[in-house]
């Protein structure tokens, strides 16, 4: 569709969505030549990006693979992360002076803000004439005999290919919709049940008050859900389990299905305890919980599993029973705080729709899906945006 005749409606490729995955691809496809024509409903792009890592955008994770993402098809996200992956990205960071740091093994952050990282997805799409027009929400989307019509309030743009990078509903205030959503099932292609993910697990009742009252403390644990555990900090907040720990569970986790919490990981806590009891005899748990946990937590710890009294008053059976309740504490989430305060959104187009090479629908010549909105989700720690970063590319290598 590209030539000397072509009207100012007319692109080869129209990207819906300018976040992560929509510039992305928006540079790439714009490398190869094509006319490219990014729209976006929100007023300021990608802001998503800027809320990254606390605000300092965790872009990448060194380590990205399969094992770190959950789909129905795990696997599928193998081939645009071979085609580009981490080290990719980072070299494109790098030949942009952006300072960043390891603060963990493979997770990368810009070293002083997020803001670095959006400059250089849109100079990347200023270099290559992609053209972007924010505050543009799209009204409807047709087949044509030779590619799409996109409606917007103004005007209907012609593209050969369209890509839907649109997110999902995790983080509305972010500009978060259900749009692409409804563009795969115009098209025929499955959606997948949606949930938030990387998201707090709100407290049952009956704990609500006595750890809601222990707010801003953290602590390590190791914490379970399902065939799924993961060694990170747990942050108690009011009415919620929150911090890395409890966002990653969350991603595992379903309605009526409980966690466990390791309090005292890596910690051979039966053979301490009785250590412990036959030294000091007169020893109480919460004076030992104090020595690996904040004071206030290993007592309220102690008021809930109602351990009182010297340790000596206990048999060996009942210190085993002690050493299982810390280290497999168990408690069944009242739910979720819900997709205004997750980080992504789990679930979404079927990947069975989809080529894995090019992430173009198998049904539909010229339409793509990337990001988020696709059934790929990734742990915390910078793999939700390497899926970006190479789902936009595979598809800007090919739309």
């Amino acid at each position: 569709m590209s030539g000397s005749g072509m009207t100012a409606s007319t692109y080869d490729v129209i990207v819906i969505g300018a976040g992560a995955a929509g510039l992305m691809c928006a540079a790439t496809a714009g490398s190869r030549g094509r006319r490219v024509l990014l729209l976006d409903h929100a007023r300021r792009p990608a802001r998503k990006i800027l809320a990254s890592g606390g605000g300092r955008c965790n872009f990448t994770h060194l380590d990205s693979g399969p094992e770190h993402f959950l789909s129905a098809n795990p696997r599928f996200c193998l081939s645009a992360l071979r085609r580009y992956p981490p080290l990719a990205f980072l070299d494109l960071v790098e030949r942009y002076g952006i300072r960043y740091e390891e603060r963990e093994p493979g997770r990368l952050f810009c070293r002083e803000s997020s803001r670095p990282i959006l400059d250089m997805l849109l100079a990347e799409c200023r270099a290559v004439g992609a053209e972007l027009r924010a505050g543009t929400p799209v009204r409807g989307i047709h087949a044509q005999e030779a590619g799409f019509a996109v409606a917007t309030a103004t005007e209907t743009l012609h593209a050969e290919s369209l890509v839907v990078a649109t997110g999902g509903l995790a983080l509305p205030r972010a500009g978060a919709s259900g749009f692409g959503y409804a563009v795969a099932r115009q098209f025929g292609l499955a959606v997948r049940p949606t949930r938030p993910a990387l998201v707090p697990l709100t407290l049952p009742p009956a704990l609500a008050e006595p750890l809601g009252a222990l707010a801003g403390i953290s602590v390590p644990v190791r914490i379970r859900c399902g065939d799924a555990a993961f060694e990170e900090d747990l942050l108690l907040t009011h009415g919620s389990l929150s911090g890395p720990a409890a966002l990653q569970a969350s991603s595992y986790w379903r309605e009526a299905v409980p966690v466990s919490v390791d309090w005292l990981p890596g910690v051979a806590v039966p053979d301490e305890l009785a250590e412990l009891r036959a030294r000091r005899p007169k020893a109480g748990l919460q004076r030992y919980l104090s020595g690996y946990l904040p004071r206030r937590l290993a007592r309220q710890l102690c008021r809930l599993g109602g351990w009182s009294g010297p340790l000596q008053g206990y048999s060996n059976a009942e210190l085993d029973a002690v050493a299982a309740g810390l280290q497999d504490w168990r408690l069944t989430p009242a739910g979720t705080a819900g997709y205004a305060k997750a980080e992504v959104t789990a679930g979404g187009v079927d990947t069975r729709g989809l080529s894995s090479q090019t992430m173009a629908a198998r049904e539909v010549p010229g339409l793509f899906f990337v990001g988020e909105v696709v059934d790929v989700t990734g742990h915390l720690g910078g793999h939700n945006l390497q899926w970006a970063w190479s789902s936009g590319v595979a598809a800007g290598r090919a739309a």
